[in-house]
């Protein structure tokens, strides 16, 4: 940790709507999210926006260029976010002298794949609680496996945000957030949400506790 810390470069803080790097940029460097939360997008050929992911505090960023060597997406703040950037040069050198943080890298980027899988299978398969709930989960333990709650959390991006990564229409999304609220699954004030009924909300998803718990300790 202390050689890796001597490698990382603190920013300034990123302002909500500010573009960390941009689809095409030249990757030169990959990013951990101390505060603050991004999305990733591609643009479409018809000119609309994709979204592709939400990065939160303590995530890796930019991963997913190393092998074109340009990034594949383009990466805005969702909120006031700050990163520190590590250099891809000097990372590329410290993972061949310190095997573990070699393992640490891909283990990132198999999981980084994983989720890319369970996302396609999601808008695949599902209906749009089913999805929903598994979107509240997804995030609930991205927040528990970095020490915060699992349970109550702030959603940093928007509805519409939501709307478009999980392929669902706005109104939908706001209709299944009312709905889960009704049945004593959720219970939402402005951005904060807190989960009442995880054990429902893990039956919605068509996921049981123990077999998602194993999936994240892999």
């Amino acid at each position: 940790m202390e050689r890796l810390d001597d490698i990382i470069r603190r920013g300034r803080p990123i302002q909500k709507g500010q573009l960390l790097f941009q689809q095409g940029q030249q990757v030169e460097s990959v990013y951990a999210v101390r505060t603050g939360a991004l999305k990733t997008y591609t643009i479409a050929s018809n000119g609309e926006e994709q979204i592709t992911g939400f990065h939160l505090a303590s995530e890796l960023i930019g991963l997913s260029g190393y092998a074109a060597g340009t990034y594949p997406l383009t990466a805005k703040a969702l909120e006031t976010t700050t990163v520190c950037e590590i250099p891809l040069p000097q990372l590329e050198q410290l993972a061949d002298e310190l095997p573990d943080l070699r393992r640490q890298l891909m283990t990132t980027m198999g999981t980084e794949i994983r989720h890319d899988q369970n996302m396609m299978l999601l808008l695949s398969k599902k209906n749009a609680e089913e999805r929903v709930a598994s979107f509240l989960l997804d995030i609930s333990q991205r927040y528990q496996r970095r020490g915060f709650s699992a349970t109550q959390f702030r959603l940093p991006m928007s509805r519409v945000d939501i709307s478009n990564y999980l392929g669902l229409a706005v109104e939908t999304i706001s209709r299944v957030f009312t709905r889960f609220q009704k049945n004593g699954l959720i219970e939402t004030q402005g951005k904060e949400v807190t989960l009442t009924d995880v054990d429902s909300l893990f039956d919605l998803a068509g996921l049981t506790r123990a077999k998602e718990e194993c999936i994240h300790e892999e």
